[in-house]
């Protein structure tokens, strides 16, 4: 299927690591992946694999039909469950890699060329900061600039937030009264107008008003009428924070868009056993990918 590109993006808990060292994922979740045969990879918690040379990292990539892998380095004191991003050589050239050093975890972020093709691409991994509002809204407000100058870009993210347009999303926001766990509460919740509701706040930064990005599973559920793309991501497993919210997103400029065929988050018996958050697939039409990235003078 050469005129189709398949954007993947997902959290895999611990990259497939039991903490606790009973159980071993990796192989099951480089499996799911390699059956999709994506062309990028946006990849959240690569925990450990910076360690041996990155050897995870390349056994993943490798997997995957010899991706070439990109990844942000952990910071001491910080963060130890990295982002990452994978892309398909046989498409795209590397025309730089940027790390944004934040003040938990840095965003990675390759610069990519569809081969034939004179604009760039932006594509970035993040996982916004799960116990600050603040310091999501600062790096949601970072990723904006990936679209300066009428730059084009791709970021998938695990959010750790919210959609802001509550009325048009399939599952309803958290009842906070009925929250077991209250520092689940004091993560996710913002003050607004003198209550704690529920922190929107990237959302609103990316595709809020006159929008920097396009939130992809919004447009091919009102769009394209595909109302499957809505579906709640994350927690799988946990039961006292709450039901399933649609925190793992993949957004684009909105030049982009309009090449979207399809978007799923996909939570079946075999991803959950990998992970607690579901496995999101972007699908694009390669030629009006290229047409939109060889602008016209």
């Amino acid at each position: 299927m050469t005129d189709e590109l398949r954007v993947v993006c997902w959290n895999i808990e611990h990259n497939g690591r039991d903490p606790r060292g009973r159980d071993d994922h990796r192989d099951l979740a480089r499996d799911i992946l390699a059956a999709i045969e994506p062309h990028i990879v946006l990849r959240q918690e690569l925990t450990g694999a910076w360690d041996r040379g990155k050897a995870d990292l390349y056994a993943e990539a490798n997997r995957l039909g010899g991706l070439t892998p990109f990844m942000a380095a952990p910071r001491e004191g910080r963060s130890r469950n990295p982002v990452g991003v994978m892309v398909d050589p046989t498409l795209f050239l590397v025309d730089g890699e940027f790390e944004h050093d934040l003040a938990w975890k840095p965003i990675c972020n390759p610069r990519v060329r569809l081969k034939g093709c004179p604009k760039s691409l932006d594509l970035a991994s993040a996982h916004l900061c799960h116990f600050d509002p603040d310091m999501r809204a600062t790096e949601a407000r970072r990723l904006s600039t990936l679209a300066d100058h009428s730059h084009s870009a791709l970021v998938g993210m695990d959010a750790n937030s919210y959609p802001h347009q509550t009325a048009l999303e399939s599952v309803a926001l958290p009842d906070w009264d009925k929250v077991e766990d209250r520092v689940h509460y004091q993560h996710r919740t913002i003050e607004r107008d003198g209550r704690r509701v529920s922190d929107t706040r990237p959302d609103e930064i990316l595709s809020g008003g006159d929008p920097v990005f396009t939130d992809l599973g919004l447009h091919a559920a009102t769009a394209l009428g595909q109302p499957g793309a809505l579906a709640a991501t994350a927690s799988l497993k946990r039961t006292d924070q709450g039901p399933a919210q649609r925190i793992d997103r993949i957004y684009c400029t909105p030049d982009l868009a309009p090449a979207l065929l399809a978007f799923d988050a996909l939570a079946t018996d075999e991803v959950r056993e990998v992970s607690d958050h579901a496995l999101l697939i972007a699908r694009f039409d390669l030629d009006v990918l290229r047409q939109v990235l060889t602008p016209t003078r």
